[in-house]
This record gives C-alpha cells, sequence and structure tokens, in this order.
C-alpha cells in the first residue's frame, strides 16, 4: 500500500529535528492546543475543549518525564509543569478559561527563553568550530 508523501515528509523533518527544535515544537503544540481550547470554550464545543487541553497535558508530561535531574534547573520546571498540569486539569473539568489564561502567557516566555538559549548555543558552537578551524 502506498504511503502517503505528507506522512513520510513530516515523520523525516520530526526524525532530523535537533533536541532545540524539538522541544520548541513542543512548546509551540502546547500554546497552539490552549489557543483552540480558548476558542472552543467561547464555542460551548466541550469534545474539542477536551482534545486539545489532553494533547497538551500529554506533551507537558513527556516533557516532566525527559528532565534530567543532574541540573538543578529540573526541579524548578519538573514544579510549573505540576502547575502548568494542574491548571490545565482545572480549566478542563470547570470548561473556564482562566487558568489557561494565566499559564498560555508564562508558556510562551518559557518557550521564547528556551528559543533564545538555543539561538546563543548554536552560534556558540559555530563560533567554537570557527576557532578550531582557524587554529589548525
Amino acid at each position: 500500500m502506498p504511503r502517503n508523501p505528507y506522512e513520510s515528509y513530516k515523520k523525516q523533518s520530526i526524525m532530523t529535528m535537533t533536541p532545540g527544535d524539538m522541544l520548541l515544537t513542543l512548546y509551540d503544540e502546547i500554546l497552539k492546543q490552549g489557543e483552540t481550547a480558548k476558542v472552543a470554550m467561547e464555542r460551548k464545543e466541550y469534545g474539542d475543549v477536551n482534545r486539545a487541553l489532553q494533547k497538551a497535558q500529554r506533551i507537558l508530561s513527556h516533557l516532566k518525564a525527559t528532565l534530567d535531574f543532574k541540573y538543578d534547573i529540573a526541579k524548578n520546571l519538573n514544579a510549573l509543569y505540576d502547575y502548568f498540569i494542574e491548571q490545565i486539569v482545572s480549566a478542563n473539568m470547570k470548561k473556564d478559561p482562566a487558568p489557561l489564561m494565566e499559564i498560555l502567557p508564562m508558556i510562551q516566555e518559557l518557550r521564547d527563553t528556551y528559543c533564545e538559549a538555543d539561538k546563543r548555543s548554536r552560534s556558540g558552537a559555530a563560533g567554537a568550530t570557527d576557532l578550531k578551524a582557524a587554529k589548525a
């Protein structure tokens, strides 16, 4: 049976992502699902609310599971992810956008911070490679 070319492309693009790209993609998806849930709440489409918020919750649970606790920041991120999940569950149970309105800006800020760190890391790695080449 022929494979869907779009699915093949999508799978290949995910498989070739850097860890930084993957992290940003996951944060973008959390934000997208939060916005989808807010719109669905306004329209009283509660099945869509539930699906979107459960997806965001699964992504946050995945991020929690991949934390490396040999770094101090992992403890802080773990607590933050717990809080985000708690607020998402609350928004879903009450069908109230207020908890989402509270956490989505925090998630956006965290995403932007990772984006900046990834850019600096890449430019630093490129600079180190250039320095090694210049010394050779």
